[in-house]
This record gives structure tokens, sequence and C-alpha cells, in this order.
């Protein structure tokens, strides 16, 4: 999802993280030109331990 040309946010529910996911949301963000993207995990008890927060 971008939202106003300045974010991508990227919702998942898997099990586990894997590292995958972090490359594609560092390639979604170069190709985008997109400077912050956010990763938000709902298999987390605490969505503060649920995002995780990428810059270029």
């Amino acid at each position: 999802m971008l939202v106003e040309n300045q974010l991508i946010v990227e919702l998942k529910s898997v099990e586990a993280i894997k590292p995958i996911y972090e490359a594609q949301r560092l390639t979604y963000m170069k190709l985008a030109d997109v400077k912050i993207g956010l990763l938000i995990h709902f298999n987390y008890t605490r969505l503060k331990d649920a995002i995780k927060r990428f810059v270029l």
C-alpha cells in the first residue's frame, strides 16, 4: 500500500517474518522511489512488537 507517495506499508499475518519479506520491502521502496516503509505483522500480541520500519 502506498500512502501519499511517501510511505509504503505492507501488512502480513504469517507465522514468522523471513528475510525475503524485508528484501521485498526494500525493492518496492527503491522501485517506487519512496524513502520510508513499514512492515506490520499481525501475529504478535502487542502492536509495538509488530511494526518494523525501513529507511533508504
